[in-house]
């Protein structure tokens, strides 16, 4: 029986513009940015960041190398927020619905510092909350140290929570993360970057 919903951040949660974001990296003169972001996992000192290799200065100084000139914080943290498209309503409502309807929802994303400025604070919503608003327990990647889809974060998170996969739903768009977390014995759904699953994810929870 399903007690628990696994959610991922980009792409299920709120919807992803990978475009933007690398249309904002290459502004500060990150040359084909799209050859180094990736929506599921990053490389480089991209991936170093959202695995929590190196810190959010760390990330900054850095890029300021690559692009040859001083990039501030809010500069990188533009760029990076630049991967929101939306926060659709409906999933926002969706997550307080079953929430009240007993299941308890834990997030479980690949993300970072800059990124999360925005969802951790009262603007995430547009109507005052952040992202904890609507979840019992949060994992990032970059606070643990490991990313999706290593089979250490699934572990981790099922050890914290004290929850048994078979009574896990686990909702991600990347294929790879949905498969690591079927191998540790969770159920899955893979909605589209935006897809509607507020409906569709009763199918996955009878």
């Amino acid at each position: 029986m399903i007690k628990n919903i696994v959610f991922d951040l980009g792409g299920v949660v709120i919807t992803l513009d990978p475009q933007q974001a690398a249309n904002r990296f290459e502004l500060l003169g990150l040359k084909n940015a799209m050859q180094h972001l990736d929506s599921y996992t990053q490389q480089g000192i991209f991936g170093d960041l959202e695995a929590g290799d190196i810190d959010a200065e760390t990330f900054r100084r850095k890029f300021s190398e690559m692009v040859g000139h001083n990039v501030t914080h809010q500069q990188c943290a533009y760029a990076w927020q630049g991967y929101a498209k939306e926060v659709p309503q409906r999933n926002l409502d969706a997550l307080k619905r079953l929430r009240q309807e007993g299941y308890r929802l834990i997030l479980l994303s690949n993300t970072n510092p800059y990124m999360m400025e925005w969802v951790d604070s009262t603007g995430f919503d547009g109507h005052g909350h952040s992202v904890t608003y609507y979840f019992d327990a949060i994992y990032l990647s970059y606070r643990m140290n490991v990313m999706k889809p290593s089979d250490e974060i699934f572990m981790r998170m099922l050890m914290g929570e004290r929850i048994s996969p078979s009574e896990c739903l686990f909702l991600d768009d990347g294929p790879r993360n949905v498969a690591a977390a079927s191998q540790r014995g969770m159920k899955t759904y893979c909605p589209g970057n935006g897809e509607d699953w507020t409906q569709a994810i009763y199918d996955y929870l009878k």
